[in-house]
């Protein structure tokens, strides 16, 4: 008996556990005693003495008790656990730096098992942030079978008010613009661009040599919407894609050509302050048409976004004839006729889908009632000229 209450009494060493030892075999001896009537080594020769002896070593026992060191209390909270560790337990190599700056002279050392959260807020309904987070995540199809002819006869007049896309979004998005006489207020001679993309003033003047200055981008570019859902789309869902107010700006021309056909994770505008607005719109673009973004994409969206979470969608407008002032021909400083394409024996050039595949294979121009060519193509800025 005296063997087991050993470890357990002097745990803590020191007086508080030799009394309590000391106390409990003196208690042992006096009932000894007093069930026998005697234990002669230690000299108790009655029930009597042996009980009091008994009682001595019982009261000696709760002293040492007494003394002894109090256990570190565990306390639980909700969702956590902490254990407030007492002073005299902690072991010097533990000791906690007992500067001003340190926590541990303040109080307890307390270990928390809870983290913070790092959830961000949901984005506001309405917002570009909301509707990106319903867009698919996929990633990018095949290229192969695309071709601009996929999308329709390049700025074909699908909303049918006389007037091709091109000159639509011209008199949409420049300043101070000059329409041709005779055409129902649709043909922009030229005009003023604040280009977006880079911030520059642009002067558009119409000619042969002068149009690509300022030029029309498909902000989700058409072949990026060939690898992200178009494969699937109808011809004519493909053509009102490639003339959808929402989806044109009229830009600086050789930053369009540099864009290409990339997504957000490959190309934003060099001006910083306007790219919260373009992929704003081309969120808003894809969620219409049901186009897919790859994870890529989506984060380099997500990030531009971040910084302005509020940024709204933007609507499609539809485009109005008219505006600006009007020029009568009269006025017009005359044009030279452009040089006719080369003829072999008087064979006609090779029939193209488009003007613009045409010149891509270095055809034309044709000129009304001089080239059968002309019938080809449509004549959308009624110059009687085509494929210039």
């Amino acid at each position: 008996m005296l063997v087991l209450l050993a470890p357990s009494t002097t745990a803590d060493g020191g007086l508080a556990g030799l009394l309590t030892l000391a106390g409990l075999v003196a208690a042992g001896v006096g009932l000894t005693a007093t069930l026998r009537g005697r234990v002669r080594w230690a000299r108790i020769g009655s029930r009597g003495v042996g009980g009091a002896v008994a009682a001595a070593g019982l009261v000696v026992a709760g002293i040492g008790g007494a003394l002894a060191p109090a256990p570190a209390p565990v306390l639980a909270s909700a969702g956590r656990s902490v254990t407030v560790q007492s002073s005299a337990s902690r072991s010097p190599s533990s000791a906690p730096d007992p500067s001003p700056s340190s926590p541990a002279a303040a109080g307890p050392v307390v270990t928390s098992t809870a983290t913070p959260s790092t959830a961000e807020p949901a984005p506001a309904p309405g917002t570009a942030l909301a509707a990106l987070a319903t867009l698919p995540v996929k990633g990018r199809a095949p290229k192969s079978g695309y071709a601009r002819a996929m999308f329709g006869q390049a700025w074909a007049d699908v909303d049918r008010n006389g007037c091709d896309t091109r000159n639509d979004v011209l008199r949409r998005d420049l300043t101070a613009y000059v329409l041709r006489a005779g055409t129902h207020g649709c043909l922009v001679l030229r005009g003023t661009l604040h280009d977006p993309y880079t911030g520059r003033t642009i002067a558009f003047l119409r000619g042969q040599a002068t149009s690509t200055a300022v030029q029309i981008d498909h902000v989700v570019a058409l072949s990026d919407a060939w690898q992200k859902g178009a494969q699937r789309w109808s011809a004519a869902t493909r053509q009102a894609f490639a003339n959808d107010s929402l989806n044109l700006l009229a830009v600086d021309g050789p930053t369009n050509e540099a864009k290409g056909d990339g997504d957000a994770a490959t190309w934003l505008p060099p001006v910083r302050s306007y790219r919260c607005a373009y992929v704003a719109r081309q969120v808003a673009v894809k969620a219409r048409y049901g186009l897919w973004v790859t994870a890529a994409e989506r984060e380099a969206i997500r990030v531009v976004l971040s910084g302005c979470p509020g940024q709204g969608l933007p609507a499609a407008r539809p485009f109005v004839l008219g505006g600006g002032s009007v020029e009568a021909a009269s006025t017009l400083a005359p044009q030279p006729d452009p040089a006719p394409a080369a003829r072999t024996s008087g064979v006609l050039d090779p029939r193209f889908g488009t003007c613009r595949e045409a010149t891509a294979q270095g055809y034309g121009p044709y000129v009304r009632g001089r080239d059968p060519e002309y019938d080809w193509y449509q004549d959308r800025d009624h110059d009687g000229v085509v494929c210039e």
